[in-house]
């Protein structure tokens, strides 16, 4: 399958609009779009593509694709393990940007990487390359918002793709206003200071956290590290969340026996917590 509805070439906002039309979507129903990770490529290409095939199916509004990097700022052990694997398997950009083509058809896709891959080919070449294969956003961890950022907004502009930034707990309410000011199609919440990972128990915080995000503008807000299961995705959702992003547990289901087994039954209980 290919993207041959948002495929090259998008136009300018394309990107950002085929976001924002996946959380309305959600919306008009009243409930919070599902929003999981994959790690590009793993434990091999031909797998991850069957675990994203498992997503769409499972019921995913948006997939956030990850890019195997050697030295990540965000991941926590789980995704940092599977990137590992996944270079180790000889995985490139090239392998994620053709999960990323095939997903394209069905969901917004919204790429998650680090600077140096970015910068690598030069900012103009990399967003071309993401709107060439479908990609309707772009986050990077790494990359602060402000006037270091601007030559990559820029560039993802032109080529319709959406950049997403990220805010977290620790994040001042002014900063978190200017960051949200700057978002294209969502802004990325996240639930705990660290890294991504499972948490036990986190329901407590979710209302500080997005109740923070949303204030004082209407972009949507994904909430995002330590969701783990349906019971926590309901509570972010009931907590005001209008995406709910959940990477750790489906990458620790993508390395059992029976992948795309385990990637489905994850997706049921997160479906099932969304009141699908």
């Amino acid at each position: 399958m290919s993207a041959t509805t948002d495929a090259a070439p998008l136009r300018a906002g394309a990107g950002e609009q085929r976001i924002r039309d996946a959380f309305a979507a959600r919306r008009a129903e009243g409930r919070a779009a599902l929003m999981p990770y994959i790690m590009g490529g793993f434990p091999d290409p031909r797998v991850s593509a069957d675990v994203a095939r498992a997503y769409v199916d499972g019921g995913a509004d948006l997939v956030e694709l990850g890019v195997p990097y050697s030295d990540p700022l965000a991941d926590g052990p789980v995704i940092h393990a599977a990137g590992t694997t996944a270079l180790g398997a000889g995985v490139r950009i090239a392998d994620v940007l053709a999960i990323g083509e095939q997903l394209a058809a069905d969901v917004p896709v919204v790429l998650m990487t680090y600077m140096n891959i970015v910068l690598r080919p030069g900012v103009e070449a990399f967003a071309a390359r993401l709107r060439d294969h479908g990609v309707s956003g772009l986050i990077v961890p790494d990359l602060p918002v402000g006037p270091d950022a601007a030559p990559v907004v820029a560039a993802c502009d032109a080529a319709g793709i959406a950049v997403v930034p990220l805010v977290a707990p620790t994040t001042a309410p002014e900063r978190t206003v200017e960051v949200a000011a700057a978002a294209r199609g969502f802004l990325y919440a996240v639930s705990v200071t660290g890294t991504t990972g499972e948490r036990a128990s986190l329901s407590d915080t979710f209302a500080d956290v997005v109740g923070r995000a949303k204030a004082g503008h209407d972009v949507p807000v994904g909430l995002g590290f330590g969701i783990g299961n349906g019971e926590q995705a309901a509570a972010a959702a009931a907590a005001g969340a209008d995406g709910v992003i959940v990477g750790s547990r489906l990458v620790r289901a993508a390395g059992e026996d029976d992948p795309v087994g385990a990637v489905s039954r994850v997706m049921a209980d997160l479906s099932r917590g969304l009141g699908r």
